[in-house]
């Protein structure tokens, strides 16, 4: 059997250009009926990356990530919050919940013919 050549059959792309990351982009989330108020910018030049985020927490503080990544420096956080946790004074007690045996029989379906 004969070989085949295949060497003038495909193009190279072992040489391409890169060029080094380059973005920004921000987006927030406020929603006043349920409560949820969060978002998240960033932007990155090359290796530098820069960023922070927020959640507005159950307990009624703001929590604040600021990060930053510099070349193989890793991820490096600061946390904050602000304002003052909140909790209700009391909850709802269910201890009067009236428990009670669940049924013990079964039947399974009659099948019908049609």
């Amino acid at each position: 059997m004969p070989r085949q050549d295949f060497s003038d059959s495909f193009e190279s792309f072992e040489s391409f250009e890169s060029s080094e990351a380059k973005y920004d982009f921000n987006w927030a989330v406020r929603d006043d009926s349920s409560g949820n108020d969060f978002g998240h910018q960033e932007s990155r030049d090359g290796d530098s990356t820069k960023g922070s985020y927020y959640v507005q927490l159950p307990d009624g503080r703001l929590q604040k990530v600021s990060y930053f990544v510099e070349g193989d420096s890793g991820y490096v956080a600061q946390v904050s919050y602000e304002g003052e946790a909140r909790y209700p004074d009391s909850f709802e007690s269910f201890e009067s919940f009236e428990s009670r045996e669940a049924p013990r029989r079964y039947s399974p379906p009659r099948p019908v013919y049609g």
